[in-house]
């Protein structure tokens, strides 16, 4: 299909960018343009203004500072795949970027675009919350930082204000001893999630877990944070089944999808378990437990 007519802007500058924007009524901003123009083909959106930021320097790096991983608004799935600080450090995000759509896509996409899209059957909102990765939003007053816990407000719906731009993502840097797994349950390769699971997790020196993020995918109409599930880990010793069944339960449990062609609640509430304790298993491995 074709999308509706719209304006189209290329500002060389973000400054540039947050001036159109704040001008212009019903506008919205595309970095990869991977989310939006399906949308827009489907007429699910019709926006007067397109603002196409992909041209503006300095937005597109990965780079580790101030005990953060930061990832810019221009940053390809691509990009993310073969920086070897991520491979190094982030294996989640790895997981992450390689079942998202295929090659052609990956290469124009955005990691900061598949947050601000704010669609829970995207791939990369539960690997932030497992990761407790902050958000930066640049508008006419400056930059603001946004904890990802309070990002996402329900469908398709986020903190970013109408004014600004999702310029930066932060990630902690992992202490030792830590590891995460991003796990995906999909019809055919490349598909929206039926389910999945990311989990982070960090080892004391006594080989329990310090610390564990628990974030699920397209099982509610916002991404969620399974809080049980990381109490449930935390504290246990790595490798402790017990404590894996239990977390399991608990993502379960936190879960609220609902039924579709790709299953039902009580399927994908199932998968929510099982995709979540395969997640933990891998993510212990790889902290060394």
């Amino acid at each position: 299909m074709i999308p509706p007519q719209f304006d189209y802007h290329a500002p060389a500058a973000l400054d540039e960018a947050l001036g159109l924007l704040g001008e212009l009524d019903d506008a919205k901003v595309m970095s990869g343009g991977q989310s939006l123009l399906p949308m827009m083909k489907l007429r699910l959106a019709a926006p007067a203004h397109i603002i196409d930021i992909s041209r503006i320097p300095g937005l597109d790096t990965i780079e580790e500072r101030d005990g953060c991983l930061r990832i810019g608004a221009l940053v390809t799935e691509a990009q993310l795949d073969h920086s070897a600080v991520v491979a190094e450090r982030y294996p989640i995000l790895l997981d992450t970027a390689r079942v998202i759509a295929d090659p052609l896509v990956r290469n124009r996409a955005t990691v900061c675009g598949n947050l601000a899209h704010g669609d829970p059957a995207n791939d990369h909102p539960a690997t932030m919350l497992a990761l407790r990765a902050h958000v930066v939003a640049t508008g006419p007053g400056g930059e603001r930082t946004i904890d990802i816990d309070d990002f996402f407000h329900g469908l398709f719906m986020t903190a970013l204000g109408e004014d600004e731009i999702l310029t930066e993502i932060h990630i902690p840097v992992p202490p030792a001893c830590s590891g995460g797994a991003y796990v995906k349950l999909e019809r055919k390769v490349g598909d929206y999630a039926v389910a999945g699971a990311a989990v982070q997790l960090s080892l004391a020196d006594d080989g329990t877990v310090a610390r564990a993020g628990v974030g699920l995918t397209n099982l509610g109409f916002a991404p969620i944070r399974a809080s049980a599930a990381e109490d449930a880990l935390t504290g246990s010793a790595a490798g402790d089944e017990d404590a894996i069944a239990a977390a399991a339960q608990a993502a379960a449990d936190a879960a609220d999808p609902v039924a579709d062609r790709r299953g039902s609640v009580d399927y994908k509430k199932n998968m929510a378990r099982v995709l979540t304790a395969r997640a933990i298993r891998t993510a212990l491995a790889r902290a060394g437990g």
